[in-house]
């Protein structure tokens, strides 16, 4: 590097530190000129960034890596891969704990208006297959709650037997909260080709954060809980315009799979499948992933203004559909007291 170029190095490393970080990637070679590929590659020892140098570099003996939070094992990307969409930005390996569950919907263009129609009466074989699941997961959860104590992760079986319930819970929501239109299958294990897929991936737990689960899904459990209520309490609405339209408009398609994912994505915690906390209520940052390397509808899910909007109507909803709740119960329980009270009075 020539004396005058010498001040850009600061500005260059602070760029390149920007970029890993965006990226995901804790290793870089960087060649301080273009030709350098061919100009050093008979003077490794010759020249201080030599090929040899960078070669060394690798292995974390000089200054030509960057000091690794756990440096990831995975190979770098490769432009095919993210041409089609199959690489997101992150860490895999390294920052597992930081990996939050996936839900994959591929947007369907149209919907068949006789599905729509029929669509909750269609899906009762699957409720009745659900509610069956549902009991089993629930002792499992409980015997892989001990056994995560004592291992520091899931039992093989356990995880994947509650991964495949998971999976089929979501593929039913999906559609019934009129996101896809093909009728889910009767199986754990979805096909390949199948609009609705998951993505939960083995990793290690903290066993105090297991001992003391039940409490710290608390906050969590609220916040699914009134989304997804008040997204109920509009269902007939929903249900209205996909059947006139013959599809979901867009922001209301993206409010509804963000809802559907941080419930995705709360299940998997409290099945301990995860230890990452649930979020993305909101959608992602629309910086994560390029559109054109998107993998799904919902692979980032990036909301628009007026989904998000959407979002905040569902809370609401959700939050006064409590609140009346709680309210009509209070005073139905007032009014039988005072009834039982003139009973004994009288």
């Amino acid at each position: 590097v020539s004396e005058g170029r010498a001040a850009q190095l600061l500005a260059g490393a602070l760029v390149a530190e920007g970029a890993m970080d965006l990226f995901g990637v804790e290793e870089l070679e960087i060649c301080p000129s273009a030709p350098c590929s061919t100009a050093f590659a008979g003077a490794d020892q010759a020249h201080p960034f030599g090929p040899g140098r960078l070669r060394a570099a690798r292995s974390g003996r000089t200054v030509g890596t960057r000091p690794a939070r756990g440096c990831r094992t995975d190979p770098l990307p490769r432009r095919s891969d993210m041409a089609e969409g199959q690489w997101s930005p992150g860490r895999k390996e390294a920052d597992a704990d930081e990996f939050r569950p996936v839900l994959d919907i591929v947007e369907p263009a149209r919907q068949r208006r006789l599905t729509v129609l029929l669509r909750l009466l269609l899906l009762i074989p699957h409720f009745i297959v659900l509610f069956v699941l549902h009991i089993a997961a629930f002792f499992t959860v409980i015997v892989g709650w001990f056994a995560a104590l004592v291992l520091g992760r899931l039992p093989d079986p356990v995880f994947r037997f509650l991964t495949g319930v998971l999976g089929y819970d979501m593929r039913v929501s999906a559609s019934d909260m009129l996101l896809i239109d093909r009728y889910p299958p009767f199986a754990l294990t979805p096909p390949a080709d199948y609009p609705v897929q998951i993505e939960v991936r083995p990793t290690p737990l903290n066993r105090l954060v297991v001992l003391f689960r039940v409490f710290l899904m608390i906050p969590a459990a609220i916040v699914q809980s009134l989304a997804v209520y008040g997204w109920w309490a509009l269902a007939f609405v929903w249900w209205l315009i996909t059947l006139c339209l013959g599809r979901m408009p867009r922001p209301l398609f993206e409010a509804t799979a963000a809802t559907l994912r941080y419930r995705m994505r709360f299940s998997a915690y409290v099945m301990m499948l995860t230890p990452a906390y649930p979020k993305g209520l909101f959608g992602d940052d629309d910086l994560a992933v390029a559109p054109e390397r998107s993998r799904s509808a919902t692979r980032p899910l990036v909301l628009s203004s007026a989904a998000k909007w959407l979002v905040v109507l569902f809370l609401v909803l959700g939050l006064a559909g409590h609140v009346i709740s709680s309210v009509t119960a209070s005073t139905s329980d007032d009014i039988d007291d005072t009834y039982d009270t003139r009973l004994v009075g009288g």
